[in-house]
């Protein structure tokens, strides 16, 4: 969330962990905004699905490649689980498909998970897990292959020691190839650009929460080869710069 502070109520409940192969949390929005506000949110997404259902349907979200916006009017919410890539290889036999887009999922296949959804809200606790008992009933057992996955995305987005495709490859002890076809087939999006996600959202929070820090020293201690890589990434994806963000803040 680049701009937390426009936020209104927000919750973030951690996976049970007889779902923890599945999600990694689930997210529940909710607001009662005056007649004619709204709260505007850009979102820097991880790189990862997120299946999510609101007073309207069920929407299975794929990994995004860019910043996205949200617009909250009137009163609602939303519950939405970032799903690991053993579940989204479940959900969709074409991640690839997915990447900048969405499925609407009907109520019937999807086993009445709206309904039931909506039967448990406002209960954050209760609605959160519906989803997580959904999850593990539809996705079942997890195969090595779905857990090695899972492994590689976990790897990407929390170690900032791994800097490229090979530092990942060598940490799991599968080839640089293995790797590519694994985060394609089960992700949607390439171990690098995994990486660089990582990475700029690290940066977006250290400009936003760190204002004593130079940029360019968030650019040294990120891995950038200089500040001007760090201004590119802010320009290219954020369509802002470092500075004008912590400006703006």
């Amino acid at each position: 969330m680049l701009y937390p502070e426009r936020l209104p109520r927000f919750t973030r409940v951690p996976a049970p962990v007889e779902a923890s192969a599945l999600l990694e949390w689930v997210w529940i929005p909710q607001w009662d905004l005056p007649a004619g506000a709204q709260s505007r949110q850009p979102v820097l997404a991880y790189p990862a699905a997120n299946i999510v259902v609101d007073a309207d349907g069920v929407t299975l979200w794929g990994a995004t490649t860019r910043v996205s916006e949200r617009v909250l009017r009137g009163s609602g919410w939303a519950v939405g689980a970032l799903l690991r890539p053993a579940a989204l290889a479940c959900l969709s036999d074409a991640p690839g498909a997915l990447v900048d887009a969405h499925a609407v999922l009907d109520d019937e296949p999807t086993g009445g998970l709206h309904r039931a959804v909506v039967a448990a809200m406002p209960d954050v606790q209760a609605a959160a897990d519906v989803v997580a008992g959904w999850l593990e009933r539809v996705v079942g057992p997890v195969t090595a292959e779905a857990r090695l996955a899972n492994d590689m995305a976990e790897l990407l987005m929390t170690d900032a020691g791994i800097l490229g495709v090979d530092d990942a490859a060598e940490r799991l002890r599968v080839s640089v190839r293995t790797l590519q076809r694994l985060a394609h087939r089960m992700v949607g999006v390439s171990p690098a650009a995994m990486i660089r996600r990582r990475r700029l959202q690290e940066a977006a929070q250290r400009v936003r929460d760190e204002p004593g820090t130079s940029l360019a020293a968030i650019a040294a201690n990120l891995g950038y080869a200089d500040q001007a890589h760090l201004a590119n990434d802010f320009r290219t994806v954020l369509g802002i710069t470092a500075t004008d963000y912590r400006a703006a803040r």
